[in-house]
């Protein structure tokens, strides 16, 4: 590990299902004060930190479409669940005496300020934590897209997405093949030509198209978030050559 981190301005990629951690509950608060005692310690340590979180451990737009719900309604549903996620996470944070904004694509005022990008960029310039919610306000996007799309709008130097239980990007499905190999690197092209299902299509391309790096890792190992951000070589870096 280096001297200093390796980024200092990270956009961290939170499924909701990270938050549950033990598949039971919806949210599980030790796991989520887990989370937010790694971020703090990042964050006094001069990173600049943006977290964008999803939805899936209180409800998944894709699956109740499914179950017949209108498409558009059910992916706004799946927002309005990211929003709860985000303001747990806010809450956990300040009572670790981090200061934190929340910041939502679809206006709120009660709860939390419009996304503003400017007003994003300042907040993290004057070392707050920033909680990007409702993915990026329109249905039929994932908030893999809104991850990859807020990035770049605060021109950060890294997307980092956490996985749960999920180490880094393999050349096939370890759990299938324990001979599976996992990549440390991998230039953008090959991880399209591989067919690895890093992130959806229109997210990759964002990420793709603007140079944007991407570091897919485990969150469940305590420190992981750390790590990456100083540089050790856990999870898979995705970027140009």
């Amino acid at each position: 590990m280096g001297d200093g981190p390796r980024w200092r301005r990270v956009l961290l990629k939170l499924s909701g299902e990270a938050l549950a951690s033990d598949g039971q509950s919806t949210i599980n608060a030790e796991t989520v004060h887990g989370i937010c005692t790694q971020l703090k310690q990042i964050h006094e340590e001069g990173v600049q930190l943006a977290v964008i979180v999803g939805g899936g451990n209180i409800f998944r737009g894709s699956v109740a479409a499914q179950m017949g719900m209108e498409r558009a309604a059910a992916d706004y549903a799946g927002m309005l669940a990211t929003v709860i996620n985000a303001l747990f996470l806010q809450d956990a944070l300040e009572k670790l005496g981090v200061d934190t904004r929340v910041q939502t694509a679809i206006q709120m005022h009660e709860v939390a300020e419009p996304f503003i990008r400017r007003r994003a960029v300042h907040h993290l310039d004057r070392d707050l934590v920033v909680i990007f919610a409702a993915g990026t306000g329109n249905p039929y996007f994932t908030t893999d897209t809104a991850a990859a799309l807020r990035a770049n709008e605060i021109r950060a130097d890294v997307l980092l997405m956490a996985k749960n239980r999920v180490d880094g990007v393999y050349d096939r499905d370890p759990r299938v093949d324990p001979s599976a190999r996992r990549f440390k690197r991998l230039d953008y092209m090959e991880a399209i030509q591989g067919g690895y299902r890093v992130m959806d299509m229109t997210a990759f391309s964002l990420c793709m198209e603007n140079r944007m790096p991407i570091v897919v890792f485990d969150i469940g190992v305590p420190g992981n978030i750390r790590r990456v951000i100083y540089g050790e070589e856990i999870g898979t870096l995705i970027g140009s050559d």
